[in-house]
């Protein structure tokens, strides 16, 4: 197994803040519910491209996201590997990827996952079974996140956001999807989607009401 690099992380994070503050104006909202330390799972809605790299520039701690493998081309492939990010290939069942997330969770860092495993709506109204089992697997508590703001295209670069617009970043409260009894049952683990789903839906609702969206 080879862990992500958390020293990556921690550069990716530093890159990313400057970015964002550079280029956006994103408001952060509810921060200090991620758990200052241990594992953690951060599940974020995902509008654009644009919200991986917003998560990492904004959340409290450096982030591994699982992105998929179309995205490490070209030079792209050793920099997101330099800054511990983790590569899936979404077609297959990916145990290399895995195997690599749940070391993340292993070592005690944030693992970021898109729940609805492509860019979408961003409402979290298809919910892949992925998310439940990582969080019942590891025991690593579910922090629900809402990007919202990133959908708007620019003029001046139609595929970003409107430059030096604002984001609003919303961390919800943990919970942990599983019964309590660490059962990985195909039954068990299709009761707790629906109970991410049930929360993650929740969260982007309070998320628009606190933020004005």
């Amino acid at each position: 197994m080879t862990v992500p690099s958390a020293r990556g992380a921690a550069v990716g994070r530093g890159i990313g803040i400057g970015l964002m503050n550079t280029l956006w104006r994103p408001r952060v909202l509810g921060a200090w519910q991620v758990p200052a330390t241990g594992p953690v799972i951060l599940a974020v809605n995902h509008a654009h491209n644009i919200d991986g790299p917003m998560l990492m520039g904004t959340a409290p701690r450096p982030v591994h996201f699982l992105i998929k493998k179309e995205a490490f081309i070209g030079p792209l492939n050793p920099f997101l590997t330099g800054i511990g990010q983790l590569k899936v290939d979404r077609s297959t069942a990916d145990r290399a990827a895995v195997t690599n997330a749940l070391g993340v969770l292993e070592n005690g860092g944030v693992l970021g996952i898109f729940p609805e495993g492509t860019r979408g709506g961003g409402d979290f109204s298809s919910i892949r079974a992925g998310l439940a089992y990582f969080a019942v697997r590891s025991g690593a508590p579910i922090v629900p996140v809402a990007v919202l703001g990133s959908e708007r295209g620019g003029r001046l670069i139609p595929a970003l956001p409107p430059l030096r617009s604002r984001f609003d970043i919303v961390f919800g409260e943990p919970f942990e999807p599983g019964d309590g009894s660490g059962r990985r049952t195909r039954t068990a683990l299709d009761e707790a989607t629906v109970r991410i789903q049930e929360r993650l839906t929740a969260h982007l609702e309070n998320a628009k009401r606190l933020s004005g969206r």
